[in-house]
Order: structure tokens, then sequence, then C-alpha cells
């Protein structure tokens, strides 16, 4: 495997050193399984929705929870007993999956229909942190005083 040194790049990139530790982190370590398989898809401007394949899996077994950027969604199977298998091709596991948010994005709502669970996640962000037209001729007269 290959590792990539970014240190570099923090001397030229302001403000971009979380991006950079994000990436990272993606690179170092990997996600052990891809179960259960998903898809994140953009329906608007600000509006996500992860649909993910948990087919055997009822409302009760599944949990999604939203701490700060990372939502983790765990589905956990009773075990079942008295069962005789041939062939078993359904995968019934418990699964863990997390997934990082940006900033400003928040789970609005999530349903489960037909195996699929879909997750709504909205980006709503701050007036403050919204872009800005600077108008240029005008400089700040105001200039910090030391106290």
């Amino acid at each position: 495997m290959r590792n990539v040194d970014f240190t570099p790049l923090y001397r030229h990139a302001i403000g971009f050193d979380r991006l950079f530790n994000l990436v990272e982190a993606s690179n170092t370590k990997t996600q052990a399984t891809g179960y259960p398989p998903y898809n994140i898809e953009q329906t608007d401007e600000n509006n996500y929705r992860i649909t993910m394949a948990v087919a055997g899996f009822s409302e009760e077994r599944l949990d999604l929870t939203q701490n700060e950027n990372m939502l983790v969604v765990t589905g956990t199977r009773a075990p079942e007993e008295n069962k005789n298998f041939i062939y078993q091709g359904i995968a019934e596991r418990n699964f863990e999956r997390k997934f990082q948010l940006a900033d400003y994005v928040s789970v609005v709502g999530a349903n489960l229909e037909n195996g699929l669970l879909h997750i709504d996640l909205f980006r709503e962000v701050p007036e403050a942190m919204q872009p800005r037209k600077i108008t240029i001729g005008q400089s700040a007269s105001v200039a910090p005083t030391a106290e």
C-alpha cells in the first residue's frame, strides 16, 4: 500500500487542514466489508439521501445515531434456531456502517421500505457562513486597540 504525505500542502493551503486530515484518515483505514451496500444521492442543492439495502432487518433491529458529524447505522440480528440450511446465500449478520457528514448536515428523517432503508439528510449553512459580496475601494476604519 502506498502512503501519501500531505504535510507540504499544509504550507500552501489556508483553512484546508480539516480536509487534508479527513483524506489522510480515509487513506489509512479501510472499511472491513462492503455490507450492507448503499447509495448516496443528491436530490437537490441541499438535500441528500442515503439508501441502504437491509433486507431481513425490521425497524426494531435497526438503530441510527448522529453524533456531531458522524452518522452510525447499526443492524442487529437475533439468532434463529432450529433451522437447517442446505445453502445460505442471504447475509444474516450484524453490521455497523459509519458515515462522515459534512458540517451543517443533519438527518431529517428515515424510513424502511421494501428492504431499503432511506435516510434523508439536509444541509443548512448558517447565514454567517454563506458567501457575501465584498465591495472594492472601501477599507476598514476600525483598527484593533491594545488594552
